[in-house]
């Protein structure tokens, strides 16, 4: 199988429709839980910046920011993935590696309590609640990763990949959110051009 143009596009879109998925499912079934964010779901390019996590669009009061980027893709193999290949490339013309790993990068924000116009924290109570909703956001996105990602290759045993570390982001800003990070498998090899053979 070869690599095709729209292949990472493809997979971060993917990615990010199963993920607003299951976060409506939690909203459905967690009472309080605000659902995908309404406007402000979509693949970005590099670093994702927080342009807000609140959601004008969202009548439910729910709101947030979601997003999937790419962080890196490099070479692997079957016997190192998800490790970084050190398999040296050109010796023999257009010779692709056996696997590419691309990483891919899923961050949720949401509204964080802050300070009232009197200058007064927020009570426990807030605190609590948004403690809450991260929560149950964190559940719901590894779940989400662990069972949609095997079947965005149609391959009997699904595409292979490995859950990184998933971390707190903020509060900063009046926002709080996460970050989930997945390597992912891809077939590594790729049309040579004209006249070159592997």
């Amino acid at each position: 199988m070869a690599l095709t143009p729209l292949m990472i596009h493809d997979l971060a879109g993917a990615v990010l429709g199963c993920v607003c998925q299951a976060l409506d499912t939690a909203a459905g079934t967690v009472n309080g839980q605000p659902g995908c964010p309404a406007c402000r779901a979509c693949v970005v390019p590099g670093a994702v910046a927080w342009d807000s996590c609140d959601d004008p669009c969202d009548s439910k009061g729910g709101g947030g920011q979601l997003t999937v980027s790419v962080a890196r893709i490099y070479s692997s193999s079957d016997a190192e993935f998800p490790s970084e290949s050190r398999i040296v490339q050109g010796v023999r013309g257009c010779g692709p590696p056996p696997m590419l790993a691309l990483e891919v990068v899923v961050t949720l924000l949401r509204c964080a309590p802050t300070f009232s116009e009197d200058g007064c924290p927020p009570t426990c109570e807030e605190l609590e609640t948004a403690a809450r909703v991260l929560h149950v956001d964190m559940v719901t996105v590894y779940n989400a990763l662990l069972c949609c990602l095997p079947g965005t290759e149609q391959r009997r045993r699904g595409r292979r990949f490995v859950l990184g570390a998933q971390r707190t982001l903020g509060p900063e800003g009046g926002c709080v959110g996460l970050e989930q990070r997945a390597t992912v498998a891809l077939p590594g090899c790729a049309p040579c051009p004209d006249g070159e053979s592997p």
